[in-house]
């Protein structure tokens, strides 16, 4: 793990990357790593029925086109997200892009739950574990990925204050993104 330097750093960069950091990592980590556990324990411990075995692998292929659509998204979605004014004023600069980055984390961060979710779903319907951790896997990498970072914030910074400059300013509250 690098040590950032953040003693040149105008704002909180450090305020900026943890604070929807911890709900992302409750939401992509810890939860699915706790689900997966359990039907690891489930997979091992009991017989978990396969519902639909003549569908299983067509059923497989479905999630995953789902949750590789997802996974596109969910960059995209990002992407676009960091190019768009998140600030109401100058004035409060840091707080309403630490307000608007948590707030949009969030929504962001459950999409990409949401690809670990098909693997439960799978695993219910067919006992198969392996294919659930795939999902899970896929689901943290996507996390790992559109997480906030220090180059990624401080990039989003710069951009931000042109936006700002250019008098570019939002106008949707912190929760509206």
């Amino acid at each position: 793990m690098r040590n950032e330097d953040t003693s040149g750093d105008k704002y909180d960069v450090t305020s900026l990357v943890a604070k929807p950091l911890y709900f992302g990592m409750v939401l992509n980590v810890m939860l699915p790593a706790a689900i997966l556990f359990l039907c690891y324990y489930a997979n091992n411990n009991y017989f978990v029925e396969n519902r639909i075995p003549s569908m299983a692998n067509a059923l497989f292929y479905v999630f995953a086109a789902f949750a590789v659509a997802e996974s596109g998204l969910a960059v995209w979605w990002r992407n676009k997200r960091f190019q768009e004014p998140m600030i109401h004023s100058e004035k409060t600069f840091e707080r309403d892009l630490l307000m608007t980055l948590i707030a949009f984390s969030r929504k962001l961060f459950l999409l990409t739950t949401s690809i670990s979710v098909w693997g439960f779903v799978y695993f219910l319907l067919t006992g198969r574990f392996q294919e659930c951790a795939v999902f899970v896997i896929l689901s943290f990498l996507v996390f790992q990925v559109v997480r906030p970072r220090y180059g990624s914030v401080r990039k989003l910074i710069a951009a931000q204050e042109e936006l700002v400059e250019q008098g570019k300013l939002t106008e949707h509250s912190h929760g509206l993104l």
